[in-house]
């Protein structure tokens, strides 16, 4: 139980810090690289802001600034609570994909990247 309580409680830091340094005051964190190289948004860009927003309760800020990120602070909710009660029956938890998942987050992952550059996705940029 010591694994999943301790990644619980390091993503718990990491949240609690950006929830009290606000991302959308420039200063406190760094320029994400991609887009100062290329004025391009990466699939992580807006998720600091997502996280912030997230951590206030303001969900739709959170989606608003990065859907992506935002689903998979659900996602790793359910995985984590997985793990725990696995954990807790002293069973190891065990998630196996086939090549054709990962390759579909792949996908999905280029897409939104794609979309969120075009001026028609601009709902989907931070």
């Amino acid at each position: 139980m010591a694994t999943p309580l301790g990644i619980l409680a390091a993503v718990a830091g990491a949240f609690a810090y950006v929830g009290t340094v606000d991302p959308n005051e420039p200063g406190h964190y760094p320029v994400c690289p991609l887009l100062q190289l290329t004025g391009a948004f990466c699939p992580g860009c807006g998720g600091l802001r997502s996280a912030h927003a997230f951590v206030h309760g303001d969900l739709g800020a959170a989606f608003s600034a990065n859907a992506v990120a935002t689903t998979g602070y659900f996602l790793f909710a359910a995985v984590w609570v997985l793990w725990l009660v696995r954990a807790w029956r002293g069973q190891p938890l065990r998630i196996r994909l086939a090549p054709a998942w990962w390759w579909g987050i792949g996908a999905l992952l280029l897409a939104f990247t794609v979309v969120r550059n075009l001026p028609f996705g601009s709902a989907l940029a931070p």
